[in-house]
């Protein structure tokens, strides 16, 4: 592999290291809040880089875009493997992020649901 595309490569691997953080650390502070009761326009952001994300991967055959492109610039193999990561995290990124996006989900219905029954209530309508 020539020195241009190692460092092509190394330039992707880098950004979807950091997409990765930027993402996981989103969907974390989503399911925190969800814990501390708190549905606000910041956990509605972390849904929304969290969403993105899926709907991206989602669209692309559960394939991360940028893994093809390690591939075409001469990463060994794909699956997540194009980024700085453990294995064992990138080998089980979807198995363990999906359940907690998950779970910040229903946490967040069940506060939003909470939220506008009381606020019913203090109405007179419920």
């Amino acid at each position: 592999m020539g020195k241009r595309r190692r460092i092509a490569l190394a330039g992707v691997k880098g950004f979807h290291s950091l997409a990765f953080f930027v993402i996981q650390t989103a969907i974390l502070y989503f399911v925190y809040k969800g814990a501390r009761r708190e549905s606000d326009q910041h956990a509605a952001a972390a849904f929304v880089i969290a969403a993105t994300e899926s709907a991206i991967y989602a669209g692309n055959g559960f394939r991360c875009p940028l893994t093809s492109l390690a591939e075409d610039l001469g990463a060994e193999h794909g699956a997540v493997t194009d980024i700085y990561l453990p294995k064992w995290l990138a080998a089980n990124i979807a198995n363990i992020y999906v359940p907690l996006l998950v779970v910040g989900m229903v946490l967040h219905a069940t506060n939003l649901r909470s939220t506008a029954a009381n606020r019913s209530t203090r109405n007179g309508i419920g």
